[in-house]
């Protein structure tokens, strides 16, 4: 009788643990206006760069803006951003995100690990309770943007997404090229079956202007995006050119809008963060 008595006031501690979190990732989401995961659904496309720049368009134009890196196998965010050491513990003994400016934080497993070059060997149980701890453990304040940084696919971590937050919107990243273009009617398809609307897709790597003679060339095509969104009725978001200064800037942690302003890349991201910006006049 007393193990048994014992496994109950074990089950209910760990019941009352578990409302107590969802109560805290409630309560957190509801100080968030707008929430955004971009995914794509192959890798390779520049899914992460298209997460910062993104950001870092919405954060230039004034809103308050939170970067959430749920690419939990391949963290790349701390880095694109130049961002060094480990979060600290804030008043109200939460983990204060990593500050990029005052309109810019982010967050990362990364940023949270002993060596950035660790493996993380995890399966889905635990992958949901980080993320979950990344949105109730975190003090992200009040943001009229959370982006959020998926992994390629729709394994654990999307779909953790969309489960923890209802109102989230995707934002589904694709190159030109058809073998691309194939995976992200999966992706489309996976957000339909979850229920999740999808604000747009953006077509990334899209032509590229040689440095030499200014001629325009399509070395992965280009359209692919547009005719797709077109076909299954989904808005097109723009096309961002291919330009390796973007990797340049990524490796070296600098941001490209500061680096390089008169780029067409810092141009096409403004122009998407426009309209993803009327979603704050809705």
């Amino acid at each position: 009788m007393v193990e048994i008595q014992e496994s109950m006031n074990s089950a209910q501690k760990q019941r009352m643990a578990q409302e107590e979190k969802d109560a805290s990732v409630k309560q957190s989401l509801t100080r968030i206006k707008h929430k955004l995961i971009v995914m794509s659904g192959k890798g390779g496309v520049g899914k992460s760069s298209t997460s910062v720049n993104l950001s870092i368009a919405l954060a230039e134009k004034g809103f308050r803006v939170g970067l959430m890196d749920v690419y939990l196998h391949g963290p790349d965010i701390p880095r694109m951003l130049g961002l060094e050491g480990a979060p600290d513990m804030t008043a109200n003994n939460k983990v204060g995100p990593l500050r990029y400016t005052d309109n810019l934080h982010a967050i990362s497993i990364e940023s949270l690990s002993p060596s950035k070059d660790d493996a993380i060997i995890w399966r889905g149980p635990i992958k949901y309770s980080a993320i979950r701890q990344f949105i109730a453990d975190v003090d992200w304040g009040d943001l009229d943007f959370l982006v959020i940084d998926a992994p390629p696919g729709t394994g654990d971590e999307p779909l953790t997404v969309a489960q923890m937050i209802p109102d989230a919107k995707a934002i589904v990243v694709t190159t030109p090229q058809e073998i691309s273009l194939a995976d992200v009617r999966k992706s489309i398809s996976f957000c339909r079956t979850v229920k999740m609307d999808i604000l747009g897709i953006i077509e990334n790597m899209s032509g590229f202007s040689c440095p030499h003679c200014g001629e325009v060339i399509d070395p992965f095509g280009t359209g692919g995006g547009e005719r797709t969104a077109l076909a299954m009725g989904i808005p097109f978001l723009g096309r961002i050119p291919f330009d390796p200064k973007v990797v340049a800037c990524g490796d070296a942690g600098e941001s490209l809008r500061s680096k390089h302003a008169d780029s067409p890349v810092v141009a096409a991201f403004s122009a998407i963060a426009d309209k993803v910006a009327e979603m704050d006049t809705k």
